[in-house]
Formats: C-alpha cells, sequence, structure tokens
C-alpha cells in the first residue's frame, strides 16, 4: 500500500508559495502522492499545476473536483492543460459533492447524481484521453475536441461510496477516492463492490485511495478531541454518515487513525489488507505531534 499525504490550502496572498513548498516536502520526504481537496478556496488544478511544475518525481491528485459546477468538456481542457504543466503525474478525482452544496449554494438540481455522472463520463473520459467527445444525454450534451498536447491520457478516479456509484468507478474510470470511511466498510463493502465490477467488465483491478485523519501521539484523546472538532461537519453529510453507520462510529474522530507508532502501523496494515490501494494521510494537529507524524510516515512500510 502506497501511503501519501494530503495538502491543505494555506491563507494570505502567498497561499500557492506555501503549497509549493508543500509539495516540494512531500517530495523530499519521499512520498509517492500528494492530492488536495477543492472546496471554497483555491481552484485545486490551478494550484497544482503552479506548485507542482518543478517538483519531479511525485504524483499530484486532486481529491476531489465536483462536476456539477463545470462543464466536463471545461474540466477536460483545465485537467489537461494541468497535467501539460505537471509533466503527467496528475491524478484527477472528481466527485459529486452533496446536496446541500450543488443545490443551495450553487443552485443546480441534485436528482438522479448517478446519471449525472454516468452521462458527465461520456463527455470527460474520451476528452482526458486526446478523443473527441460525441455524446447527447437527458442532462447534458458535448460534441468538442481539445488540442492540448498531452503525451497521455489524464487518470481518473471517481468519488463513489454506494454501489452504483462504485459500479461506474469500475467500469469507467481507474477506481475510487474515499474520505470518512474505514477499514470495515473497505473491507465489507468497497472493495469487494468495486473490484467485482471492475473483474465483470474485464477491468484491471481499480485503485482504492483511502484519506483519513491521522495523527502519532502520545495524547490519543487530545488528539482525538481534536479530530472530533476539526472533521465535526462531515458527520452530519449524508453520504459520509451512511459510511460511518456501516463502520458502526458515532462520528469523525472515531475514523481517525490516531496513536502511537505501533498503534497507528497496525491500522494501516488493517486498511491495506482490507483492500486500500493507497493511504493518503491527512495530518491535523500541531506542534510536535505533527513533526512525529510526519517523520513515522516517512519511513512506514506498509504490505
Amino acid at each position: 500500500m502506497r501511503v501519501g499525504v494530503l495538502l491543505y490550502e494555506r491563507g494570505g496572498a502567498d497561499a500557492l508559495g506555501a503549497l509549493a513548498d508543500d509539495v516540494r516536502r512531500a517530495a523530499d520526504d519521499g512520498f509517492p502522492s500528494a492530492w488536495i481537496s477543492q472546496i471554497f478556496g483555491v481552484d485545486a488544478l490551478s494550484a497544482l499545476a503552479m506548485a507542482g511544475r518543478d517538483v519531479p518525481g511525485i504524483e499530484l491528485g486532486t481529491a476531489v473536483v465536483p462536476t456539477y459546477p463545470r462543464h466536463p468538456a471545461v474540466l477536460a481542457q483545465q485537467a489537461r492543460t494541468t497535467a501539460l504543466a505537471l509533466r503527467g503525474r496528475l491524478t484527477l478525482g472528481v466527485g459529486l459533492s452533496h446536496k446541500i452544496v450543488i443545490e443551495d449554494m450553487y443552485g443546480y438540481g441534485f436528482d438522479r447524481p448517478v446519471r449525472h455522472m454516468d452521462e458527465y463520463l461520456s463527455v470527460l473520459l474520451p476528452l482526458l484521453s486526446g478523443e473527441n467527445a460525441s455524446f447527447k444525454g437527458e442532462t447534458l450534451q458535448g460534441h468538442i475536441g481539445l488540442n492540448v498536447a498531452n503525451e497521455g491520457r489524464v487518470p481518473l478516479l471517481l468519488a463513489a461510496l454506494g454501489p452504483k456509484m462504485l459500479k461506474l468507478a469500475a467500469e469507467r474510470t481507474d477506481g475510487t477516492v474515499l474520505w470518512m470511511t474505514g477499514p470495515k466498510t473497505v473491507t465489507e463493502h468497497i472493495a469487494p463492490t468495486i473490484t467485482a465490477a471492475a473483474k465483470a467488465a474485464g477491468r484491471e483491478e481499480p485503485r482504492v485511495v483511502c484519506i483519513l485523519p491521522l495523527c502519532v501521539t502520545s495524547d490519543a484523546e487530545r488528539a482525538r478531541e481534536q479530530a472530533g472538532q476539526t472533521f465535526a461537519m462531515y458527520g452530519s453529510l449524508p453520504s459520509y454518515r451512511a459510511m460511518m453507520d456501516r463502520e458502526g462510529v458515532d462520528g469523525p474522530a472515531d475514523l481517525a487513525v490516531i496513536g502511537d507508532e505501533d498503534a497507528v502501523e497496525a491500522k494501516l496494515e488493517e486498511l491495506a489488507k482490507a483492500g486500500v490501494t493507497d493511504f493518503v494521510a491527512a495530518e491535523y494537529m500541531p506542534g510536535e505531534d505533527r513533526a512525529r507524524t510526519r517523520e513515522f510516515l516517512k519511513n512506514v512500510t506498509v504490505r
């Protein structure tokens, strides 16, 4: 199991410079991948194009870019431009986001989200591969080609938790990227569903990228309390709440990977055994705990 890190946007006028420093540090620390979310701050793809352009040897991914606000051809164009800047090291992660964001903030309808994603991929996928798109569906269409000079296709991951979305991810993308999803749920639901669907479709075994808060510490109670505060909002979003109910936990604090080096390594081994191919650590504690966590992550090997 590969172990990467989640990058956080910094505030201030030099936010992109700070992100570039974090990308370089992640590469210097030997991580195979680094990922950034897209919420309400900087545009993730634009930020990665700038921050990672001069940092070779590390995969950079989005986890994830919401689909509804952008036409798939526009997203493909931006992703291919970013991939060009990164010399082919981009992995594009996309997802539906949440009803509260798409309907209440953007004003788009959120009904039949699986249909939306299926149609979205029908335009996005050929364009990411350098082919022309020609598709007309119920919710969108695209008849267009792009001239960005990529040498290869841009790999695509789909944020998928339910069975229909996991099947879609298996049949049409390179795998899934998870958030707030624990080892029991990966073992019993995520991994068997996506793997079986990929096998039935004659596709390669999919990537399962799992992102969770992580802290190596001697004060697990304090770290758990901080995780509960920092990530509280995710406990109220229906898609993540469903995964927590499957896992049998009360909230995000119970999903955080917390403890000393031995305890955290054991939890990572559990995730690898569950079927996670890539673990991405969301380091969230400051000070000595942050330094200890990074030192552990730099040196851990999980098989």
